[in-house]
């Protein structure tokens, strides 16, 4: 089926451009009709599929799953739901989505057959667990679990950048400060301190090879931040050992490691007992949770799991076996196993995670502002001693 790139314009008059593949102009033309668009005009695209759209963000599906889970507790059929949804949802390529589920599902697909054509919105856990719902008649439970789970995603997202963004602006402006010291405010006094004729002390000595060093390669120390990462992520992305090397070495880092480790775990327990609970399989929660992740390391712990249950042992020696789970997990997965209550046990593990994550990141958060301060502290210090000394060793030779 060819791809076509088009202009529509929407009920309110606002116009837009988009991506949709159909069988030929009238098939688009009645395909954005139902997304409550009228064409314009369009042209075959015949650029890469690949390349032409981006994932849906997660607050469109957070909106997507609360709205079909209430329509459907209400008592609405699903196909009435997502015409609904195609017909509010703001953004374009979403609303088509939705508008080509809504054929394949008219055709005799099932709403996880149909949401499985689209990669780009749903991921493997929402399809298998949709699949669970239809199986078992709660579709509307999955769907509460899914806006659930996507909104504590959300949130442990904002999380992590929280702990990303503050240290990175303080320490921009420690380096921009660096900047404006060695380049400009230290060439000023160069002339002075020599000009003293006095033997210049070895930190004053160090502070203006410094500062040469800035001004003479400037560009290279800008260029640095910059090339290495690139250069390092082009060397770990040709190399599985490198990149499974680097994610077991972010799990170890001072400060950052534990927390991350949290998170990744908290992620994983929060998929896992959402999909036990939903009725999928031990082995099938494993293999799906294991993209959840998002970590080499962690996954081929997981992988050693599936071969362990495969093996004949059961999930908490598995667990166990491999070394990389705390003793809190496997605490929860032996007393979840005993009273087969797997699903609750493991939300005790996310909850708690969660909670621990938080306070972590605010522990962290009130640690970085002292430490830059004595940071930015030290370094001013060493420029106006290194100014200083040559001027308090004239006037300590003044004769009186």
């Amino acid at each position: 089926m060819p791809l076509y790139s088009y202009r529509a314009i929407n009920d309110q008059g606002k116009s837009g451009k988009g991506m949709q593949d159909a069988a030929n102009v009238v098939d688009l033309e009645l395909r954005l009709k139902r997304g409550g668009l009228d064409l314009i005009d369009a042209k075959e695209y015949s650029g890469k599929i690949g390349l032409r759209r981006g994932k849906i963000k997660r607050p469109e599906l957070i909106t997507f799953f609360f709205n079909l889970e209430q329509l459907t507790r209400a008592g609405v059929p699903l196909l009435e739901s997502l015409a609904d949804l195609r017909d509010t949802m703001n953004d374009h390529h979403f609303r088509e989505i939705i508008a080509n589920m809504v054929e394949s599902i008219e055709g005799g697909k099932k709403l996880s057959q149909a949401m499985e054509q689209h990669p780009d919105a749903y991921d493997k856990i929402f399809i298998s667990l949709v699949h669970a719902g239809e199986e078992s008649g709660r579709l509307p439970e999955i769907f509460l679990h899914i806006t659930e789970s996507l909104k504590w995603q959300d949130e442990m997202a904002s999380h992590t950048k929280t702990i990303m963004i503050y240290p990175a602006f303080v320490g921009s402006i420690v380096v921009a400060i660096t900047f404006f010291l060695m380049i400009y405010l230290v060439p000023q006094l160069v002339g002075f301190i020599k000009g003293m004729g006095q033997e210049i002390p070895i930190q004053t000595r160090i502070l203006l090879a410094t500062s040469a060093f800035f001004v003479n390669y400037w560009y290279a120390l800008i260029a640095l931040p910059v090339a290495l990462p690139i250069a390092a992520k082009l060397i770990i992305a040709s190399s599985p050992e490198m990149q499974f090397k680097l994610d077991n070495l972010k799990l170890n880092l001072w400060v950052t490691g534990p927390i991350l480790r949290k998170i990744i775990l908290a992620r994983f327990a929060n998929t896992f007992a959402i999909m036990y609970g939903s009725g999928i399989s031990i082995l099938a929660c494993i293999a799906n949770s294991r993209d959840v992740v998002n970590n080499r390391a962690i996954a081929k712990s997981l992988d050693d799991v599936t071969s362990e249950i495969e093996s004949g042992k059961n999930l908490t020696q598995s667990f166990q076996h491999t070394g990389m789970f705390p003793p809190l997990v496997i605490r929860m997965l032996k007393v979840g196993e005993a009273t087969g209550s797997l699903d609750k046990a493991l939300l005790n593990v996310s909850y708690f995670y969660d909670r621990d994550v938080k306070d972590s990141i605010k522990k962290i958060q009130v640690m970085i502002e002292p430490a830059m301060t004595i940071i930015l502290g030290a370094l001013l210090g060493w420029v106006m001693l290194s100014v200083l000394s040559p001027i308090y060793d004239i006037i300590g030779k003044v004769q009186f």
